[in-house]
This record gives C-alpha cells, structure tokens and sequence, in this order.
C-alpha cells in the first residue's frame, strides 16, 4: 500500500505564542495557530484567558464557527436575540457558537481566570467579530 502526503507543506509546524494579545473583546488571547503563524488555510486555534469577573462585549461571528473548549473555571453566556438566553459552562464542556448568533461570555468567578482553547472554521488571527449593541443585556 502506497501512502502519499501533500508536497505544498511537507512540515509541522510549532507554535510557541508570546507574548499576549487583547482581542477585539477585551479578552486576553495568546495567538496560536492562524494564517499568520502557521499557514493555515481554513481552521484557527487559541489559547483564552478571561481574567477574574471579566465580561466580554456583547458580539456575534457573521459567517464563521467557533467551538470552545473550557479548560479551567466557570462562565455564564448569555446568547440569540436581545441576549436572553443564558447556558452556565463549566471546566469539561465543549462549546459551539454558529455564525450570526449574538453572544457575551461572563467568568463567574471574581478571584479566578477562565482557560480554554477556542477553534474556528476562518485562518485569521483576529477572529472577524461584530458589536451586537442594539439588544444588549443592560444588567450585564
């Protein structure tokens, strides 16, 4: 049996990010895999941080998958039109968010960060990310 491998990019490639970024959410992100970093042509990958009681800016993905994956601590995410739908997420979970769906992640805790790795289906280094300001949750 013959196993062939395509030639365009015959490495691996390692990424060891340093230093830390603020994304368009006010979150800390160290950047991973992307376009920029590795090459990639359709998938991203980073490392999260939200820092102690840190609540992101209400937004929404237009046209790209996100999945996340909870490594430490516990969020509240508040999503879909006006943000009155409410999932608690906790360290285990995976999560998935479908393009267009408004969406703003809380950490529950005020002396502990949250970590996981987000993935999405778009090479950026920034995710493309759009305000959802008309309908924000107003006790957030």
């Amino acid at each position: 049996m013959t196993q062939s491998f395509n030639s365009k990019q015959a490495e691996i490639i390692v990424v060891r990010p340093d230093p830390h970024i603020i994304t368009n959410h006010s979150l800390s992100s160290f950047v991973g895999l992307s376009a920029t970093t590795a090459g990639t042509q359709g998938i991203a990958m980073e490392f999260i941080i939200l820092p102690p009681g840190a609540i992101a800016k209400p937004h929404l993905h237009p046209e790209h998958e996100t999945v996340l994956y909870l490594l430490k601590g516990r969020v509240e995410v508040y999503y879909g039109e006006g943000l009155q739908q409410c999932q608690v997420c906790k360290a285990g979970d995976f999560i998935f968010t479908p393009p267009g769906v408004p969406h703003q992640p809380r950490n529950l805790s005020t002396t502990e960060p949250v970590y996981a790795i987000a993935a999405r289906n778009r090479p950026d280094e920034q995710e493309e990310s759009v305000p959802y300001i008309q309908h924000s949750r107003t006790d957030a």
